[in-house]
């Protein structure tokens, strides 16, 4: 067996949704939990079968956005994973929805930061093993970033 990463570089305005799934209909019920929870988002969806034809299935509402997703999980080309790519949204507006799709097993990572995805390679076939989200800590808050970081969550409108 092989570990290998593929990075996943997340433009600028975007944030993505990695995680694993099982059945072929996960592309159609995860469009559907995006666009229900978030009408006006831009996103592409892409799910890597891993029985039968095998083939990376995609779907999503913005043709370019399609195009990064399902490129990048054939990159990835792990069975049943799924990759969300979004624009005009945030992970936590969709993310109880996305848990919430029958078909979803596991969250890897929701970010808007870079990512190396770690690959488990072997003779039959590609699997997850974890993911590296963003950089490494720099310190530990103090006072002065407590307050900071409270004063931000209130002037976006997440706390009052």
């Amino acid at each position: 067996m092989e570990i290998k990463k593929v990075k996943i570089e997340v433009p600028e305005g975007y944030n993505i949704i990695l995680g694993q799934s099982h059945f072929i209909k996960t592309v159609e019920d995860l469009y559907e939990a995006m666009v229900n929870t978030v009408p006006n988002a831009r996103f592409g969806i892409a799910f890597s079968e891993a029985s039968g034809d095998c083939l990376i299935r995609y779907s999503g509402n913005d043709s370019e956005i399609e195009i990064m997703a399902r490129e990048k999980l054939f990159e990835i080309g792990a069975g049943h994973s799924f990759l969300i790519i979004m624009r005009d949204a945030f992970p936590l507006n969709v993310l109880g929805r996305i848990k919430d799709v029958p078909e979803v097993v596991n969250i890897f990572c929701a970010t808007a930061n870079p990512v190396e995805v770690l690959i488990a390679e072997s003779d039959q076939g590609n699997g997850i093993i974890g993911v590296i989200d963003g950089f490494r800590p720099k310190r530990i808050e103090n006072e002065v970033d407590i307050s900071t970081r409270k004063k931000f969550l209130r002037d976006i409108g997440y706390k009052i």
